[in-house]
């Protein structure tokens, strides 16, 4: 046990660098992000989301993109500008992946692969994300085999009725998030912490909501960001983070109200009939967990419980989201 713990010290340090080493201006941000089901021990609903991220250095911003931000008053504003690229995987199934044929009051099978570019604006007091996806549903996303394989690997049930997920269709997502900080930094007992409103809005043929809500964290040396990353739909954080210290950690909860006019993985194919259910306009996240940042890493765990999002689902949804970001 002891060498374990060892071997698992030694990997985060020489992942982190040199925990004294101050994060600059001019460093990038690779994120990694991993969420799945499997820490609720159930296997439907959203069942399993990765996504890989990039953020360029301050100011490393194309020039496009920056009369992007020039037209738009928010982003205007005094602040630091980056750039995100993405690259991302939903998946999304009924409760009982054993049964070959479509269970008519369940969600249906369906898959989203998708790109996204963002432009980020970091205030001191702010951060507001556009963002725009483009990709694929059906079969095309390769959500299919995406499971079938990491089921096969590990030992758990076969899916069996993917040939009834939905069909390929090109999928769009502009996102506008803001957070910004309302309260900041009180002192008790060495502990500091904040409260993170946030509001939102997406439009496309994948998803059209609006969404607002807040984050509570409390921690020792609190980070310099607003929240660890999520995958879409969700609560916002940012692959964004800045830390002062050596070492910094903090818990946080979290809740946020969605009213959805649609989601494709419940509405079905946007121009072509296809499995679908009778969703709910209106629904919660509800989230808490803890990240930890060592040098230029921050390592974050959530565990999140949606309530339910169609007429016919039996239990709220429940998953776990980790996420790692480093900077260099």
């Amino acid at each position: 046990m002891k060498r374990r713990r060892r071997l698992g010290l030694l990997l985060v340090v020489a992942f982190a660098g040199p925990p004294c080493a101050p994060a600059v201006a001019d460093e990038g941000i690779l994120t990694v992000q991993f969420e799945n089901d499997i820490v609720a021990d159930a296997d439907g609903q959203f069942t399993h989301g990765t996504r890989l991220a990039w953020m360029s250095p301050e100011g490393q911003v194309p020039e496009w993109a920056r009369r992007i931000a020039d037209a738009i008053p928010r982003l205007a504003e005094v602040s630091t500008k980056r750039i995100v690229y993405s690259l991302g995987q939903s998946i999304f199934t009924p409760d009982d992946i054993t049964i070959e044929e479509p269970v008519p009051e369940d969600r249906p099978y369906a898959g989203w692969l998708y790109a996204g570019i963002g432009l980020v604006s970091v205030g001191e007091r702010a951060l507001d994300n556009l963002e725009i996806n483009v990709g694929v549903v059906g079969p095309a996303s390769f959500a299919e085999q995406t499971q079938t394989a990491f089921h096969r690997w590990f030992g758990f049930d076969r899916p069996e009725g993917w040939r009834h997920q939905l069909e390929n269709e090109p999928g769009l997502e502009l996102v506008f998030e803001r957070k910004w900080r309302a309260w900041q930094k009180f002192g008790v007992g060495g502990l500091g912490g904040d409260v993170v409103p946030h509001v939102g809005v997406a439009l496309g043929n994948v998803l059209t909501q609006g969404a607002a809500g807040l984050t509570l964290r409390i921690g020792d040396d609190l980070p310099n960001d607003y929240g660890p990353p999520r995958i879409r739909p969700s609560l916002p954080g940012s692959d964004y983070f800045d830390p002062e210290d050596r070492f910094g950690w903090y818990f946080f909860v979290g809740a946020e109200g969605r009213a959805v006019g649609r989601n494709i993985f419940l509405d079905g194919n946007t121009f072509r009939d296809s499995p679908r259910v009778d969703k709910r306009n209106l629904v919660a996240d509800f989230q808490a967990g803890i990240a930890v940042i060592v040098g230029r890493v921050r390592l974050a765990y959530t565990h999140v419980l949606r309530t339910r999002e169609f007429e016919t689902q039996d239990d709220p949804g429940q998953f776990g989201a980790f996420s790692v970001s480093t900077r260099f």
